[in-house]
């Protein structure tokens, strides 16, 4: 009887496995900010110091992530602006060729693209080494030589978050429109943000500084920065955001060491 009861929890183990597997990730940012506080018992022991990530600004909306688990992720890659080594995970955005290749180095094995084909939205769920990335797509204006139709083309820009060591890094693409209640509720919570401040090629400076505002992340990377004098950008946000001006175009976090209030980080070394 043993032997039998052994064989049916092991076939049912069999048709579970790839049903699991085919189910989507769990987000760790999403359930975080969707849970109740939590309470910390008086006594507990110190834990471990948490795992650090670096993050280098290469250009205009490329930033580059390395993680604890050396991983490297380049935003909105184009391969313009490379710093070091070829990174691993590439996400793009279809604005324009600065956020985008079509023929990126074959030798990166993780291409992920911010828009879906056939008209359907792009969906990006992935676990890749000690990084989960996923997407919330938003719509995005028509460029020269785009077939013509509506003004915008949904769903043709991602914002992609990167979930890795404890915190959750949003980087928001090339945004033209407000976010909806809805396009929150998918984002949960960001620590850390990149947020194009540039007030014409994407939306306006009024209107992302709403939505950087909303966000409420503990550390915000502009980047777009040709165009906008970032005074006007922070006069926008207001005085609950200090600001961080640094000579060098990288640093490192922990969780432990994210900042008590918002901060912007300008990082000057590109």
């Amino acid at each position: 009887m043993r032997r039998l009861v052994s064989a049916a929890l092991a076939l049912f183990g069999a048709f579970l496995s790839p049903a699991l597997a085919q189910q989507p990730q769990r987000s760790e940012c999403l359930a975080m900010a969707n849970a109740a506080p939590r309470i910390m018992p008086a006594a507990f022991r110190q834990a471990a110091a948490a795992a650090e990530i670096g993050i280098t600004y290469a250009g205009h909306s490329t930033y580059f992530i390395d993680t604890p688990g050396g991983l490297r992720i380049a935003t909105d890659y184009s391969g313009a602006y490379q710093v070091g080594r070829l990174p691993d995970v590439v996400t793009m955005n279809r604005a324009h060729s600065t956020h985008y290749s079509l023929f990126p180095d074959k030798r990166i094995p993780h291409v992920l693209h911010g828009w879906g084909e056939d008209g359907k939205p792009a969906i990006v769920s992935d676990r890749i080494g000690d990084t989960f990335i996923r997407n919330v797509t938003t719509d995005i204006r028509r460029y020269f030589g785009d077939d013509s139709g509506a003004d915008m083309i949904r769903d043709g820009n991602s914002i992609f978050i990167f979930e890795v060591a404890g915190l959750c890094i949003g980087h928001l693409g090339h945004l033209h429109h407000k976010l909806d209640d809805s396009h929150f509720a998918q984002i949960g919570r960001l620590d850390i943000v990149m947020v194009p401040i540039d007030g014409t090629y994407t939306m306006s400076l009024n209107g992302i500084s709403e939505i950087t505002k909303r966000l409420r992340a503990s550390v915000v990377l502009p980047m777009h920065r040709f165009a906008t004098p970032l005074d006007e950008f922070m006069q926008l946000i207001g005085q609950q955001f200090e600001i961080d001006r640094r000579h060098e175009r990288s640093f490192r976090i922990s969780r432990d060491a994210l900042p008590t209030k918002p901060t912007v980080i300008i990082l000057d070394g590109v």
